[in-house]
């Protein structure tokens, strides 16, 4: 399935726009920051970093039609004041915004490794065109989940519709076979284990029990033949080698009813959690440093789910540089950009580590007929590509 609309380019033709740009910079072994247009950034990038980036995590602009501005006392999104500086605008036409996306997603598609992954953030308005999109570009049996994730408290304004207090955040593999996925797993709250763990022993731990069997038969095994003379329900198999029930049985972590049935004890404070599903209540910061800022606390969790710690994570609509602060904190390299002045000086404030900062904006690009030397200025724990 495609989404057609006036002046959409080939992905051939993105790729050989991208491959046609590039630039005289030495990349140090470090994480980069880049100011500069992404569309340059990534091109750039892909003569390095191609098939490298194990996650990359987006927050584009929603195709609001607002600018969005900062203030000395707070981000803001469409009002401004005299003390107000414009952080970035997002006012493009429908097809002129899903052609600038779509351009960039091509890229990353091709930076991304084979075990590599993409979170895009994305509210509903513009989201279902995206997806399509998405669809087209890296095959649909690599689309994951549609998560949603709850922003804000409920909303309390009138307008004839239900209020918002949901966006979306898509999530594709490159190769849905191999991405890297480490299964995390959520505490259960108290009232989860009162619930699931009804019964207290005599040294006053929580627990439940569950049978010795499973479903599906096991013809000419162990785990399908008489324990201590009971017999293997039909339809059934032993969930173990019953030898494995013996030791149990002798610890006291089975349990035997008044008619010899007996179940093996699961306890609350052995449950190494519950599964993450696809709706996620992460809020964003009440006084935000920048327009859009998301929780730290949801880009720990897609880090730390999707990537390893010598991975590579690429944010190439960093803002005010979450992404970055969490990838570091998290022992990751990170890779930035961002083309805004304001969203820049928001990231250099974080603590994000050792990196290498390059203005694209100041480095001719290369041609066949003329080579620009950039040079380097080193300042604090930065390096300034000029």
């Amino acid at each position: 399935m495609e989404l057609y609309y006036d002046n959409k380019k080939s992905q051939m033709q993105i790729l050989k726009n991208a491959n046609s740009i590039n630039y005289d910079i030495n990349i140090d072994n470090k994480s980069l920051l880049f100011k500069g247009d992404n569309f340059d950034v990534l091109s750039f990038l892909l003569k390095k970093y191609k098939n490298k980036i194990d996650l990359v995590y987006i927050d584009p602009p929603f195709n609001t039609e607002n600018d969005f501005y900062v203030s000395k006392t707070r981000a803001n999104s469409i009002s401004a004041n005299k003390n107000s500086v414009l952080a970035y605008s997002d006012k493009m036409s429908k097809e002129e915004y899903l052609e600038f996306l779509r351009e960039r997603l091509v890229i990353i598609k091709e930076l991304l490794s084979e075990k590599g992954s993409l979170y895009l953030h994305i509210d509903d308005k513009i989201g279902q065109y995206v997806k399509v999109i998405m669809d087209e570009i890296f095959g649909e049996d690599n689309f994951k989940n549609d998560i949603t994730r709850i922003k804000s408290n409920p909303k309390n304004f009138y307008r004839r519709a239900y209020g918002n207090e949901k966006d979306r955040i898509l999530f594709y593999s490159k190769n849905s076979q191999k991405n890297i996925w480490k299964d995390l797993r959520i505490p259960l709250e108290d009232s989860e284990i009162k619930e699931k763990f009804t019964k207290i022993d005599d040294k006053g731990r929580r627990y439940t029990t569950i049978p010795l069997h499973a479903p599906g038969e096991t013809k000419n095994g162990i785990t399908g033949k008489p324990w201590r003379n009971i017999p293997v329900p039909e339809g059934r198999h032993w969930r173990t080698d019953p030898a494995e029930f013996d030791k149990l049985d002798k610890q006291g972590d089975i349990e035997w009813s008044l008619n010899g049935n007996p179940r093996i004890k699961k306890y609350a404070d052995e449950h190494k959690g519950k599964r993450i599903q696809d709706i996620w209540k992460f809020k964003d910061p009440q006084k935000p440093i920048y327009p859009t800022e998301k929780n730290m606390e949801m880009l720990k969790r897609i880090i730390l789910q999707s990537s390893d710690e010598n991975s590579i994570v690429l944010d190439c609509f960093a803002g005010s540089g979450t992404t970055l602060e969490c990838a570091n904190k998290l022992g990751r390299k990170w890779i930035g950009v961002d083309n805004s002045d304001v969203a820049i000086d928001k990231i250099k404030n974080r603590q994000i580590g050792e990196y290498q900062f390059i203005d694209i904006t100041k480095v001719n690009k290369i041609n066949t007929k003329q080579k620009i030397h950039s040079y380097e200025v080193k300042i604090g724990n930065m390096v300034n590509v000029q």
